[in-house]
């Protein structure tokens, strides 16, 4: 059949250096502990993901949510190929409770291992094997643990609401609407809002969770109309509400619509935009790398006579450096001094990460000199920004010293320091130590995050290593940890690859009982691997399944 992977070294960029002194020699290999092929695999489940959501949702469509909620209170009282490589996000917002499950209870840990490997027609029954004392916090904790997979906290949910200690809160509903957000089931998401105007829990946060899901799902006209609906609940908006929205869309990649509410919130004059408002305005610009829409908020905000601030000169310097250009950056820097708005350490961080990404280490180590010299304590984030510096030029050494730095100051390292480090690590081909490291996360007090997995994942899924991305795929499964739609991707894609067939059936399957809808290309490469591979009828029903995922919206 046709390859549907890149070959590794092309896939994950530049040639393998020396490895770093933090690795012994004669460790052995990763891909020396290969095990032996896994045996066939189990038969393909032929019920459809939209039989098991109807019935989760049986009890939902009999009792009715305002039915429940008018219960006495008594009742519960008490289109590209996927690119394998993934750049350590920024931040973990779009993914809450997606990492593993640190400084949570041992019962909520037991709970989602059992959600996450149970058939969803089992969930209850396993549940209640289980044996667990329900409690708000419990069922909070879970619903956030399983933010990734909606189907699957909406079957907690349903399971909980039937226990002796449940009792319905606005976090829970919340953890929920997020969950349900993320693979698009906005009906069911409203029919939980009036459960919960119901029970009188509704605030601005859940009106705000949902125009963030609209948003991140690019439909920003029903984002906008949910911000004007809390009107009609009773909620009053004010201008930092209109900030938030401002902001909200354009960290969602819809800073023109942003920009647009700021200008026709002018022209009415209803409010009178402020600081935040230009500020977030110059952060969605940067973020768009769009150097003239910066300068002209910045230039709109001096002419409406309102000075900077630390954050706002930030965002200018955030723009410049994110635009690769570092010179004008540290020429805002130093118009700061002068000013008299002394340097936050976050704009330090910029610096130092602007500096590092055009690969200029040593101005940007002396930024971090001043930045110890201003009398700043070191700070996690400026610290993973001098990490990357040092991985960026390959001087991994360097970055583990760093790293022990961290240490003795005791103030790390996280999970993003690993990140950091991994993905240069497998930029650079350096495969081996990469697993080394992700294998010591653990043993530092530092347990891997969901996007630590998907880079392992990918990592293998790319060099045809596929028996130990499951190994690690396993792995994570026991630290409770739920897959998002980039991990289904790049184990699928290299299953095909490999010609397992089944077994890559079997994880698209999964991931229809999510809920989780693939991406087209992915769907296109299984469809092409099964036809060729003569599994014509097989290819015809994964495609029945999609279908029935895209077009049968499940109802509350």
């Amino acid at each position: 059949m046709r390859r549907l992977a890149r070959p590794a070294s092309r896939l994950l960029g530049s040639s393998a250096r020396s490895t770093p002194r933090a690795f012994s020699a004669d460790a052995p290999g990763v891909f020396d502990e290969m095990p032996p092929p896994p045996p066939a695999s189990p038969a393909l489940p032929r019920r459809s993901s939209f039989a098991h959501a109807r019935q989760v949702l049986g009890g939902t469509r009999v009792l009715g949510f305002c039915t429940v909620a008018r219960r006495s209170v008594d009742d519960h009282a008490g289109t590209e190929p996927p690119r394998f490589t993934v750049v350590p996000g920024d931040t973990t917002v779009d993914c809450p409770g997606s990492g593993a499950l640190v400084g949570v209870s041992e019962a909520t840990e037991r709970v989602c291992r059992v959600v996450s490997t149970q058939p969803e027609l089992g969930i209850a029954s396993a549940l209640d094997a289980l044996g667990v004392a329900v409690s708000p916090e419990l069922v909070a904790e879970v619903l956030k643990n399983l933010s990734n997979a909606g189907m699957l906290a909406l079957a907690f949910f349903r399971w909980a609401e039937r226990q002796e200690g449940f009792r319905y809160t606005a976090e829970s509903f919340h953890y929920l609407i997020e969950a349900l957000g993320k693979i698009k089931q906005f009906r069911l998401v409203w029919s939980l809002v009036e459960t919960m105007r119901c029970r009188c829990l509704l605030s601005k946060d859940t009106f705000k969770l949902i125009v963030r899901r609209y948003a991140r799902a690019r439909k920003v006209k029903e984002a906008v109309e949910t911000f004007e609906k809390m009107g009609s609940f009773g909620l009053k908006t004010e201008l930092s509400d209109y900030n938030w929205l401002i902001d909200t869309l354009s960290k969602s990649k819809q800073v023109k619509k942003g920009h647009a509410i700021y200008k026709e919130m002018k022209r009415k004059g209803k409010f009178i935009p402020d600081l935040k408002t230009y500020t977030v305005l110059m952060e969605g610009w940067g973020h768009e790398k769009d150097l003239l829409m910066v300068k002209t908020v910045y230039q709109e905000m001096l002419d409406a006579g309102i000075r900077p601030d630390v954050v706002s000169y930030g965002m200018l310097i955030s723009a410049f450096c994110k635009s690769g250009k570092c010179d004008e950056a540290i020429k805002v820097f130093r118009e700061m001094e002068v000013s008299g708005c002394m340097p936050s350490p976050h704009v330090y961080c910029m610096l130092i990460n602007g500096l590092g990404s055009e690969e200029r280490l040593d101005e940007a180590l002396k930024y971090f000199e001043l930045y110890k010299e201003s009398g700043f304590p070191m700070e996690v984030p400026t610290c993973n920004a001098v990490v990357g510096a040092y991985c960026r030029a390959s001087k991994f050494e360097h970055a583990f010293k760093m790293v022990d730095e961290m240490r003795k100051c005791k103030i790390g390292p996280n999970s993003r320091t690993y990140d950091i480090i991994l993905h240069h690590m497998i930029k650079s081909q350096k495969f081996e130590e990469a697993y080394h490291v992700f294998q010591r996360m653990g043993m530092d007090g530092c347990e891997p995050q969901l996007n630590t997995y998907t880079m392992m994942v990918g990592m293998f899924c790319s060099n045809e290593r596929v028996d130990m991305a499951l190994k690690v795929w396993k792995q994570m499964k026991v630290k409770g940890v739920l897959p998002c739609m980039h991990m289904f991707s790049a184990l699928i894609n290299g299953l095909c690859f490999e010609n397992r067939l089944e077994e890559a059936c079997v994880y698209f399957q999964e991931m229809l009982d999510k809920g989780i809808r693939p991406p087209g290309q992915l769907f296109s490469n299984l469809k092409e691997a099964l036809v060729e591979g003569g599994r014509i009828s097989l290819a015809q029903e994964m495609a029945s399944k999609l279908d029935a995922l895209r077009k049968t919206p499940l109802h509350g």
